[in-house]
Order: structure tokens, then C-alpha cells, then sequence
């Protein structure tokens, strides 16, 4: 079965594209190092909820709007052979940063596929 990395941001909604674009440059990379996909989602039904939320989770702003993201890889195994190259290539740093969103309310994490129809 294949992993999935996911992740949850909010992104100034003002610099969608300069994020679209950022996204599109850190998919090749991960596309170089073993990743199947990479899909970027940009939310336009995102409620607030009252206990829970996405946007509550990402403590989005007014002019902020919520992303949500995930890589496809073949396994675990090439996923974190994956990161680290990608970690460890120039560029890395080069390329993508600063990145267009604050990275300390980004939330991530790596999934087993429990099912796939």
C-alpha cells in the first residue's frame, strides 16, 4: 500500500499564486525523489466550526484562506528516503524559501493507506 504525507495551512489569500507557484517548484522536487503526487487544494468551503475546525486547527486569519495538501508515495520507506534527499538538496533552501505562509501554524503528518477505491 502507498503513504501519504498531509498537511494543513493557511496562506495569505492574497499571494495565491505566488503559493501555487511555490507548490508547483516543491512538487518537482519531491517528484525527483520518489513522490507519485502531489496535490495542492486551495479551500473555498472551509467552515469555521465550534468545537473543531480547519480553519480553527491552522488559527486562520480574516484574509487568510485554508490549503490542504498531500504526497503520494510508493511506501514509507521511499517517502522518508525521499525526504531526507529532498532535505538535504540545495535547492531546497534555494528555491523555496521564504515560504509564502507561516510555517509554524503549517500541521503535517504521515498516513498508512487504509483504503484506496
Amino acid at each position: 500500500m502507498s503513504y501519504v504525507d498531509g498537511f494543513v495551512c493557511a496562506v495569505p489569500t492574497e499571494k495565491r499564486e505566488e503559493y501555487r507557484e511555490h507548490a508547483a517548484k516543491a512538487a518537482q522536487l519531491f517528484k525527483k525523489y520518489g513522490a507519485e503526487r502531489v496535490v495542492e487544494t486551495w479551500g473555498n468551503d472551509v467552515p469555521d466550526g465550534k468545537l473543531t475546525s480547519f480553519p480553527m486547527a491552522v488559527q486562520c486569519k480574516d484574509d487568510e484562506t485554508v490549503v490542504f495538501s498531500w504526497i503520494s508515495w510508493p511506501s514509507k520507506e521511499v517517502r522518508d528516503q525521499g525526504w531526507a534527499n529532498f532535505m538535504k538538496d540545495p535547492s531546497c533552501e534555494e528555491q523555496l524559501n521564504p515560504m509564502p505562509f507561516d510555517g509554524k501554524r503549517l500541521i503535517y503528518g504521515g498516513f498508512e493507506t487504509l483504503l484506496d477505491e
